[in-house]
């Protein structure tokens, strides 16, 4: 199944079916004006990254796999740890330091939303790396159509 985000445009398509089919890190599923849609696959014993958005909470369900999910007040402080799996969601209010680690023998899919929008449309990145490159490179910056705080602290990455 190949999803276009088509912007902050009605959209509709089956988003388990999306979510098991993607082998990439991260895909940008769907753009609105206020929160964003993504698509993720993490691989057998890799992370999502321990990071904390000031000013974005996530909504996170696991379609596939299982994993560990670690969070906190400061990135040395994680004393939220719980084992998760298919059909568990994770709820992560902004600035919290968080983390997903793939603890399975399959890759981990599962989807984000995002409010604010905090990546750009569209945007592919087939692997962590790539996702690293393009936010260090300003090549994953939200439209300038998205609704943003006035005051936009940076993104935390340990």
């Amino acid at each position: 199944m190949t999803i276009k985000d088509i912007g902050p445009e009605p959209q509709s398509f089956d988003l388990e079916r999306a979510t098991l089919e993607n082998t990439n890190y991260r895909s940008v599923a769907w753009s609105g004006k206020y929160l964003q849609l993504t698509l993720m696959s993490i691989p057998v014993g890799e992370d999502i990254g321990l990071e904390a958005h000031p000013e974005t909470d996530q909504f996170l369900r696991l379609d596939a796999g299982r994993g560990r999910v670690q969070m906190g007040s400061a990135k040395d402080r994680l004393d939220f740890d719980q084992e998760v799996e298919d059909g568990w969601a994770v709820l992560v209010p902004a600035g919290t330091w968080h983390n997903i680690t793939n603890t399975g023998d399959e890759p981990m899919r599962l989807y984000a939303v995002y409010a604010p929008v905090h990546h750009a449309p569209d945007k592919i990145q087939a692997t962590f790396a790539d996702a690293e490159r393009d936010e260090e490179s300003g090549n994953d910056e939200p439209p300038a159509w998205s609704v943003q705080p006035t005051h936009h602290p940076a993104d935390k990455h340990a």
